[in-house]
């Protein structure tokens, strides 16, 4: 520390290009500044945070909870990536600043340890290139926060002082270095299991979730429409211009991408996760464009259509795509109360293998291919159907196999439905005609009382409904 008490450049989040900064410069900077707070209003999550800290510190009595927000990391030298708050620490508390951890102590009283902005009486506001206000905005005080979210708030430096003593602890682990530090764990399994119960608190999304869900998926239909009104610049730009339209829409109106977007043209839709998205967009081609916005308060959207490039299917390629879509309809009508969270999967491989059987390509009967232990028609499905959504685009990832994977929907479950067929340019187990072809069509599903609700059903899924809704905006 200098004489007057601020942060020399060594406490500071600086580099060795920066100016000096004499004595003078310094005492400068520190005067003459309206630095008051503000009012701010609660925040909408505000008492459904708090309902979701009651429940997890029921499935913990007794014991402290620790759940960290995480800090930035760095994407280049002195450059960071752009700081996403982890996933449980939001659902639990509506935080999003960096270096932040919640803290459920055993009577269920919750204190957010956040690092709010610094005052002007240190050099942290104008010389920190992580923290301070004038190079990276102003963060919100200790009292906005909890003005906002309902919860204490205290320093983050008291954590490590707050959390000594012997009382019995889960960690959310491998979020933060410094955090994971600060409690030693008594055995690995207790905090997996404490995980797997962040996880699971997020299988079924309350009234609140929904509507973020709802948004995500109305904004991210705007952001796919986007880029068809510009499809003569994307005919001219390639796979690059429809990303960069729906990023525009996702920034517009939402905080992100959920993903990286994939923009598949031609044989490129036959890579499950192409994300390059740097090559062509070839008129008599199709191209698959699997793409979800992240709203404000990070509930993220997954759509995916595969578009006639042309604006029309060939008759080749309308086979196909109606084959794929008859395979997510009957995915979708199974989706319902008490089936399991496969059903869905189950009903689509039906259709997709009896199709792929009348094409001439399985190698066994249709019965053989469907069986676990053989599933040769996967050679051109490749993935499952479906997968939980909500502040991940793959959620609940935690969760134990008995209430996912292996276990029934309930209401209130949003899982994707997106079956998808996938000829690969190299497979010579297919006719030439087929090859370097990749069709994927996917949907939003809420799981209601009486079966499901289709999220994102502003955007049309039918051969027909697509190559008009083309029609309408080219």
């Amino acid at each position: 520390m200098t004489d007057n008490g601020a942060p020399t450049p060594a406490d500071d989040h600086t580099e060795s290009h920066d100016q000096t900064v004499p004595e003078a410069w310094s005492k400068f900077m520190r005067e003459g500044w309206d630095d008051r707070e503000v009012e701010v209003p609660e925040h909408p999550i505000t008492p459904w945070a708090a309902a979701r800290r009651e429940r997890l510190s029921g499935i913990f009595p007794g014991e402290r909870l620790v759940v960290p927000a995480g800090t930035y990391k760095v994407r280049a030298n002195d450059t960071d990536y752009r700081f996403r708050a982890d996933t449980a620490h939001v659902h639990l508390t509506g935080n999003q600043t960096s270096d932040a951890v919640v803290v459920i102590e055993p009577d269920g009283t919750s204190v957010l340890y956040a690092r709010p902005r610094s005052g002007r009486d240190t050099d942290e506001f104008f010389r920190d290139r992580q923290y301070g206000a004038l190079w990276a905005g102003a963060r919100p005080s200790a009292r906005e926060l909890s003005d906002s979210l309902g919860i204490e708030v205290r320093h983050v430096d008291q954590l490590e002082s707050d959390l000594s003593g012997n009382t019995p602890t889960r960690v959310l682990r491998g979020v933060s270095a410094d955090v994971d530090k600060l409690v030693v764990p008594a055995e690995a399994a207790r905090d997996e299991e404490f995980a797997k119960a962040l996880s699971e608190l997020r299988l079924i999304k309350d009234e609140w979730e929904l509507g973020e869900l709802k948004e995500a998926c109305d904004i991210t239909v705007r952001g796919f429409t986007d880029a068809v009104r510009e499809w003569d610049q994307v005919l001219k730009h390639g796979e690059r211009w429809i990303e960069g339209t729906f990023f525009r829409r996702a920034r517009a109106e939402g905080n992100d991408l959920g993903y990286d977007s994939i923009v598949g043209g031609g044989s490129h839709a036959t890579t499950l996760h192409w994300i390059d998205n740097d090559g062509p967009i070839v008129p008599g081609e199709l191209v698959l464009l699997d793409m979800g916005v992240e709203g404000h308060n990070l509930y993220t959207a997954d759509i995916t259509r595969t578009l006639p490039i042309s604006g029309k299917f060939t008759p080749l390629q309308r086979n196909l795509y109606e084959l794929v879509y008859k395979a997510q309809q009957a995915g979708i009508e199974a989706i319902r109360p008490g089936v399991t969270f496969r059903a869905g999967h189950f009903a689509a491989m039906e259709i997709l293998a009896h199709g792929l059987d009348d094409l001439g390509l399985l190698p066994v009967s249709v019965d053989e291919a469907l069986s676990e232990d053989n599933k040769t028609y996967s050679r051109w499905t490749l993935h499952g159907v479906s997968h939980m959504l909500g502040l991940d685009v793959h959620d609940c990832a935690s969760a134990s196999k008995e209430t996912y994977i292996e276990g029934p929907l309930q209401e209130g479950m949003v899982l994707t439905v997106e079956p998808g067929l996938y000829f690969q340019k190299e497979d010579k187990l297919v006719p030439e005609e087929l090859r370097g072809i990749g069709i994927r069509i996917e949907d939003d599903i809420v799981v209601t009382k009486d079966g499901s609700v289709n999220l994102s059903a502003g955007l049309p899924r039918t051969a027909d409904d697509v190559e008009a809704w083309m029609g309408q905006h080219l």
